[in-house]
């Protein structure tokens, strides 16, 4: 993609905006799992990669508990992403990954970033439980299971979870294994190695 800056200013700009440690692994988990359904879908993976990554970049500023369709988190960061040439397509990727934006998931790109988004933070919560807190240690079986305590990482919408993976087309089984297996390839970034 002509237009689309290096991941290295992808990265400068979430770090501008986000200082918190642990919404920028967040990032990073989100965009391991959607670059991986980027290569396996053969579709353009820094693209994908760059929505994922900067889907929550406005969050700490503008973190919107209200869920205004038209201002704070995820409206704020588009607006500087199209006044820095971002894509359109990674923008409506951004602003769908957010019900209450009222922007409906269209693309493959859509979806993907809205599955992974939800599930990503759950596994990170999983991973941190085990007395390694690696992501190697996380399987399906104990991800699934844990998903049904309420009690467990109560501010993942379980809802999302199972609907991306609807709306991916993929069991959630899959869906889960399949990202456990991308966050594993990064595990030193997000601090699970």
């Amino acid at each position: 993609m002509s237009n689309l800056p290096r991941r290295e200013e992808a990265w400068k700009l979430l770090c501008e905006y986000t200082q918190n440690e642990n919404l920028r692994k967040h990032a990073l988990a989100v965009e391991a799992c959607v670059r991986a359904y980027a290569r396996k879908q053969g579709a353009d993976e820094e693209l994908w990669g760059h929505a994922a990554l900067l889907h929550d970049f406005d969050y700490e500023r503008w973190p919107n508990a209200e869920h205004h369709a038209d201002k704070e988190h995820p409206v704020e960061g588009t607006r500087i992403l199209r006044e820095r040439g971002y894509p359109e397509e990674l923008i409506h990727a951004i602003l769908a990954h957010a019900d209450y934006t009222g922007v409906k998931r269209e693309s493959a790109l859509d979806r993907t970033l809205f599955a992974c988004d939800e599930l990503a933070g759950f596994l990170t919560a999983c991973a941190l439980v085990k007395p390694s807190k690696k992501i190697a240690e996380v399987e399906t079986a104990s991800v699934k299971k844990k998903l049904k305590d309420k009690a467990f990482a109560r501010g993942v919408n379980r809802d999302d979870v199972r609907v991306g993976a609807e709306e991916l087309g993929v069991p959630l089984e899959e869906h889960i294994a399949f990202c456990v297996e991308a966050m594993r390839g990064v595990a030193d970034q997000l601090g699970l190695a």
